[in-house]
């Protein structure tokens, strides 16, 4: 028993209940975006909660093209696929001070455990006695740290890895704007209007070895992103909310910029217009442009809930090159979702989502769209089941591409726990 004092001391201590501002991992965390504000937030010392999410998936998918690429598409069969799970550490470091770190434990592209990120989030500064900046705190939140960054309202409703509590359908978009990036980020809002103000090192590591040098293309170096927000998000009534952002993203150089292409830990459609099922193929059903070098991005986002009714739209512009490119191209994406909640404590929905991509690649103006249809169950605030059913077609890729003439349809289930 002697032995067993320091663990059982341990698993106390850090099951403590700890009041930080940091977006809960259950069902309370749907419609989260920026970090709230709480009001007689008490520290009474260092506190660590524990989080996790968990997704095991059961899909019924088939797809097919008409590409003469060797080798074709792989063939894929119903199955469940390898569960994959996030670990939260949410530390209490002083008043108003709070750490968060997230591991994934397994995902699709690494088997390993690894770290995807981590930042400081200050609420408040108690270690500077002003009375100025506490008035400025009141409204305000910085973050610091190796983080995913805040551009557009679309990625607080994405599944990531094992965390598919916030998505109600089982993928994120087509053009999956996420990443984590080193740099600084502040927040602002009040009385319903907020505006957002980052700037980061535009990659997705920390890296100071200079890159290739391409003749009229990239210089080898990278140049810092810019990013910022401004919206309005409020209640209109009881029964109604409105929240109207837009958001922009830009870098004038990059080595290897992943904007469109961060998410290391994979889509949740396996397999799909692949020709192996290899960790290395881990984003089946996306479209990355390739601006791997400048990029300027926008996207505009809409959220009308009426009580159970929700509507989520996304229209977003973006406009780059690669590294060895000197003209940039464009890539345009639409995506609405349309919901209804319901229920006695609406921990059921049905739902719709539309998602279009159109891109220059290659010389050729591709486009791919998308079809969900999505119900779920709550059936309890961390226990959650989904049942989805997908169709999506490729057109204007080349003969020799492997997404030519393709496309893909079927069912997903998942199962999905958060905590």
């Amino acid at each position: 028993m002697k032995n067993r004092l320091p663990i059982l001391t341990l698993i106390i201590f850090m099951s403590g209940m700890i009041n930080a501002q940091i977006r809960p991992y259950d069902r309370s965390g749907i419609n989260l975006f920026e970090p709230q504000k709480k009001e007689n937030v008490i520290y009474d010392g260092f506190r660590i909660k524990l989080g996790g999410s968990f997704t095991q998936s059961f899909q019924s998918l088939s797809h097919s093209n008409t590409s003469t690429a060797d080798p074709g598409l792989v063939d894929i069969v119903p199955g469940f696929n390898t569960a994959n799970a996030n670990l939260y550490l949410d530390t209490y470091l002083a008043d108003g001070v709070t750490l968060n770190m997230t591991l994934y434990l397994s995902s699709r592209h690494h088997n390993e455990t690894w770290v995807k990120g981590g930042y400081l989030q200050l609420d408040k500064l108690p270690f500077i006695k002003s009375d100025f900046l506490d008035n400025i705190m009141n409204y305000t939140t910085i973050k610091v740290g190796h983080m995913e960054i805040n551009y557009g309202d679309a990625h607080f409703r994405r599944s990531d890895n094992g965390n598919s509590i916030y998505n109600p359908f089982v993928e994120n978009y087509i053009m999956d704007a996420f990443t984590t990036e080193i740099g600084a980020e502040i927040n602002f809002s009040y009385n319903g209007f907020l505006a957002l103000g980052a700037v980061t090192n535009g990659k997705i590591k920390g890296d100071i070895l200079k890159g290739v040098e391409y003749q009229d293309a990239s210089n080898g170096k990278s140049k810092p992103a810019f990013i910022g927000k401004l919206g309005f998000d409020k209640y209109i009534g009881d029964n109604t909310r409105l929240r109207l952002t837009g958001s922009a993203y830009y870098t004038a150089g990059s080595i290897s910029n992943t904007l469109y292409g961060g998410d290391r830990a994979g889509s949740h459609y396996y397999g799909v217009m692949d020709a192996n099922l290899a960790t290395t193929t881990f984003t089946s059903g996306r479209f990355n442009p390739g601006f791997t070098d400048k990029v300027r991005s926008l996207m505009g986002n809409l959220l009308l809930k009426y009580k159970g009714l929700e509507w989520f739209t996304t229209l977003e512009s973006s406009q780059g090159r690669s590294k060895t490119e000197t003209e940039e191209r464009k890539a345009n994406q639409f995506a609405t979702d349309l919901l209804y909640r319901f229920g006695r404590t609406d921990n059921f929905w049905l739902g719709g989502r539309y998602n279009v991509v159109k891109s220059e690649l290659s010389g050729n103006d591709i486009k791919i769209d998308r079809f969900a249809f999505s119900g779920g169950w709550f059936i309890t605030r961390n226990i959650l089941t989904k049942l989805e059913y997908v169709s999506q077609k490729y057109d204007g890729f080349p003969l020799s591409d492997l997404r030519n003439g393709g496309k893909f349809n079927g069912i997903v289930l998942e199962a999905v726990i958060g905590f």
